[in-house]
């Protein structure tokens, strides 16, 4: 019997030790996600100090699908509700619009280094690079452009 004892306190001693030196290892392995501070809404710009960093499980399942850089968050608009402490999904977020919808946009019409600007209305929202559709404000003419990082519209070979 006593030596049921001492072989029971010997492997419980053991278990702790183990599962202190885990905690210890899981801790180190830990990876750090950014996630928001508070409550962040749609259409809200994401700043910097609206974002935290998290530890989280190396193993977390699908943990591609998350934004795991600070960088890539700061001056990202939500397009839905981000919780304060949760992950963020990659499609919760887009990119800053540099033409909105039904705003009036200077259109620059560049063919053989001729460049004319005329303003339209724009179709569509976009960001810099996207291609949008417009109407051309003086003939009615829907025409498709790149944004530019200033809001204005480009048109190669008009």
């Amino acid at each position: 019997m006593r030596a049921v004892t001492i072989v029971t306190r010997w492997l419980a001693s053991f278990v702790l030790a183990a599962g202190i030196a885990g905690v210890a290892n899981a801790a180190e392995d830990a990876v750090r996600y950014p996630v928001p501070a508070t409550a962040i809404y749609p259409g809200d710009v994401i700043r910097d100090e609206m974002i935290m960093d998290r530890n989280f499980a190396p193993n977390i399942q699908g943990a591609s699908a998350f934004i795991n850089d600070r960088a890539s968050l700061v001056g990202r608009i939500a397009r839905r509700t981000l919780l304060a402490g949760h992950l963020i999904p990659i499609n919760g977020l887009e990119d800053l619009k540099a033409v909105t919808r039904g705003a009036v946009v200077k259109v620059l019409v560049e063919d053989d280094g001729l460049i004319i600007v005329t303003y339209a209305t724009s179709l569509q929202s976009g960001s810099a690079g996207m291609v949008v559709q417009l109407r051309n404000l003086d003939t009615g003419v829907t025409i498709r452009g790149i944004v530019q990082q200033d809001g204005s519209v480009r048109i190669q070979n008009g």
